[in-house]
């Protein structure tokens, strides 16, 4: 038989979830190297005016006498990072309840060094900033750069074992689950306890949807809108909204595996009963079973894993990237970056995130092994433990998102923090890469 297109590939791989995830963190991250030297190549070039003014420029929402009025920077950090964050969202509820976390003695482990993994660089940066100016940078490197650390991981191939990477995955939902607590609890400078009650009751319209069962999208972007726009006007950072919709998307699917299996099997037969016409024009009635069976695919799958594996290359090819641009780009004076990096918070930040990762992360797991509290991912050392601890002194995404909040009316030491983020990740990535890749033991 002829196919009407030859040339087309007729076939496609089959990947899991947690592979399209990780497929999607190490496009993220490869597009955010690039991104960060584009934004730090224009912030020091003759276009370095018009970059900023590019950015700073004011973006308008009016509707009637109601308006909303930021910059295209203020919009991309408050508006498509909720994007962002509410992908952070579904991530932490996927492992919660089906992923590695949702194993209390699988997830032991991740759970210890990530707190580790946050504690230690806090105290790390308050011991260079305590009763300091910086003081309240303390949470810039606490977190870890998902995209960047996997991406480091997937590009070492079979070095690594496939645990590993669950390890460093897990670790990291922990980290921004932790990062989003931090940002609420501490970032929130003054608090408007009316737009906060609305943004509370668009939050129990969304649950309650998912109680009743609505399984359609449609609803839930409407009242997460609201409560995005409710939680702007309240103070606390309108990104939490992002993190609260995504908890609210069912998770549970409308038809069992069993069933649809069972009715998908009985469509397919009364498909198959109609003879193929000429030019492979299908029959009415088929088309009409192929819907039908369509809608039984959405029903056995959820709409928190469709609106994850859909959102995952708008924010990687999109979000990210822009964040990254907008973001990244620092004008550095070579002449005295050296006195830049020895400011209290540019070193904190780079003891933050190089030696803090490393004793929160390697420390605290060797500890827990030692005393039987955990036990090593399969096929893996406490090498590989250690090359991975750099791994998680990649702060960039997160750690800059923190940094604008922390010192918002500080330009200076938003450009120190950027500064120590940069160094810090840039060195941290690259000794664990290379530790992984030619020092780390293998199992045998």
């Amino acid at each position: 038989m002829k196919l009407y297109a030859p040339w087309e590939k007729a076939f496609r791989r089959i990947a899991t979830p947690f592979e399209h995830f990780i497929h999607a963190q190490t496009t993220t991250g490869l597009i955010l190297v690039f991104m960060t030297i584009l934004a730090l190549t224009l912030a020091n070039s003759p276009f370095a005016e018009s970059y900023l003014h590019f950015f700073h420029m004011n973006i308008d929402l009016n509707i009637g006498s109601w308006a909303l009025s930021h910059s295209l920077h203020h919009w991309i950090n408050d508006g498509l990072m909720a994007v962002f964050f509410f992908i952070i969202g579904l991530e932490i509820k996927r492992e919660i309840t089906a992923g590695e976390l949702s194993n209390l003695k699988v997830a032991i482990l991740p759970i210890i060094a990530a707190i580790g993994g946050m504690v230690f660089p806090a105290m790390i940066y308050l011991y260079f900033n305590a009763n300091e100016v910086g003081a309240n940078g303390w949470g810039i490197p606490m977190a870890t750069d998902i995209a960047f650390a996997i991406t480091a991981l997937v590009l070492l191939g079979k070095r690594v074992p496939t645990a590993l990477v669950t390890f460093l995955v897990a670790l990291a939902i922990v980290d921004d689950l932790g990062a989003v607590l931090v940002i609420a609890l501490f970032y929130t400078e003054t608090i408007n306890m009316i737009p906060l009650g609305l943004a509370a009751a668009m939050l129990f319209v969304m649950i309650s949807l998912n109680r009743f069962g609505i399984h359609a999208i449609l609803p839930y972007f409407i009242i997460g809108l609201f409560m995005w726009f409710f939680m702007l006007e309240s103070g606390v950072h309108a990104t939490i909204a992002g993190v609260l919709a995504a908890l609210t998307i069912p998770s549970k699917p409308k038809r069992t595996p069993e069933s649809f299996s069972k009715d998908t099997m009985n469509l397919i037969k009364e498909y198959e009963k109609y003879p193929v016409e000429e030019n492979y024009i299908m029959h009415e009635n088929q088309k009409a079973l192929l819907i039908n069976i369509k809608d039984r695919i959405d029903q056995v799958g959820t709409p928190a894993s469709r609106l994850e594996h859909n959102l995952h290359l708008p924010v990687a090819l999109i979000i990210i990237p822009l964040f990254a641009l907008a973001n990244a780009g620092i004008a550095i004076d070579f002449s005295s970056i050296g006195s830049t990096i020895l400011e209290p918070v540019s070193l904190g930040i780079i003891a933050g995130l190089i030696f803090g990762k490393v004793i929160g992360i390697f420390g605290l797991s060797w500890l827990a092994i030692k005393l039987n509290i955990a036990q090593l991912p399969k096929d893996s050392t406490m090498s590989q433990i250690f090359g991975v601890s750099f791994l998680g002194g990649i702060g960039f995404t997160m750690s800059i998102f923190v940094a604008d909040l922390a010192f918002i009316n500080s330009p200076e030491l938003i450009l120190q923090a950027k500064v120590g983020i940069l160094c810090a990740s840039l060195f941290a990535g690259l000794f664990g890469f290379f530790w992984l890749k030619y020092i780390a033991k293998k199992t045998t």
